[in-house]
């Protein structure tokens, strides 16, 4: 039986490690909150509860296999940090969160001092990979990928699709870095589109027909589109959502990197700049405009809170 060790049982690592074990392979399971690992534990017969890393890298057969599903930076540095000094050579640590590709470069050299092995793996899906599968995109040199490799066949949607051996170490967290500054720009879109269709109100549209039409043989159909027509559904005012949209460390690495490269990616770019407005990170220079305008054309300004 395929065994492994999975850290970090958060909204996707929870579903994976019950995908997993839904496929056959034997999931060492641990979290920071040993009540979320039993619970998933008394969920499903292939998943063994560990207390901490100490007690799954005990728990595991050589060579072992640790797969780290945690927060990108300190969480997952930490965790290897806790790992090295438990591990032997020949074991293997999978780093499948949403980590910076550099780090992975940088992670993997490290371990290799020990004799440890490392892989870089992106993963897609969200909240819904458990039903439909992963898309899972591997970074590793070949014999190292061979070992990942029956994982991310278990995670996937089918064991010939979904997953790919992108290249060597750091390939993996740069494809899903790109992929989701593409999701950024496409996110953006579909909100900008739908943002000009409601204030159009002469027309009444409806905003749940319109995406629902779409979805079929339009050239925007899409996953996103699938999700927005749901909500859409339910509810075309959004009058209850705060106009706040976090963003994460894939954007901004996307966006640092295009400059690197010296690669336009105007529409990528300008997606992140979007989100960091929506956060009132655009409010002082807003204000700053507004005062401008008043010094030279003596425009009037709105003043007070704006509640």
């Amino acid at each position: 039986m395929l065994e492994m060790g999975l850290y970090g049982l958060g909204r996707m690592g929870g579903n994976m490690a019950r995908r997993l074990s839904r496929g056959g392979a034997r999931v060492l399971a641990g979290n920071r909150s040993f009540e979320v690992t039993e619970r998933i534990a008394a969920e499903e017969a292939n998943v063994i509860a560990c207390r901490d890393l100490a007690a799954m890298v005990e728990a595991l057969e050589p060579p072992r296999l640790v797969w780290l599903m945690l927060p990108a930076g300190e969480a997952t540095e930490a965790a290897i940090d806790a790992l090295i000094p438990r591990l032997a050579p020949g074991d293997l640590i999978v780093d499948g969160a949403n980590g910076y590709y550099k780090d992975a470069q940088r992670r993997a050299a490290r371990l290799a001092a020990s004799g440890i092995a490392f892989a870089d793996v992106g993963v897609s899906g969200g909240i819904w990979g458990l039903e439909n599968g992963y898309c899972v995109m591997m970074g590793a040199d070949l014999e190292v990928a061979g070992r990942v490799r029956p994982i991310l066949q278990l995670l996937a949607p089918a064991s010939d699709r979904g997953w790919l051996h992108a290249g060597p170490v750091g390939a993996g967290h740069f494809t899903k870095m790109i992929h989701n500054g593409i999701e950024y720009g496409m996110m953006q879109a579909f909100a900008e589109g739908f943002a000009l269709l409601k204030a159009k109100e002469e027309f009444e549209l409806d905003l749940a027909a319109v995406a629902e039409l779409w979805r079929h043989s339009s050239v925007v159909r899409s996953w996103l589109l699938d999700l927005t027509a749901d909500f859409l559904n339910n509810d075309q005012t959004l009058t209850d959502i705060q106009p706040f949209v976090s963003d994460s460390g894939e954007g901004r690495w996307t966006a640092l990197e295009s400059i690197e490269q010296g690669v336009p990616t105007p529409v990528m770019t300008l997606a992140l700049m979007s989100r960091f407005d929506s956060q009132g990170k655009a409010d002082f220079g807003n204000k700053m405009l507004a005062m401008m305008r008043k010094g030279f054309g003596g425009h009037a300004v709105a003043t007070g809170s704006g509640d």
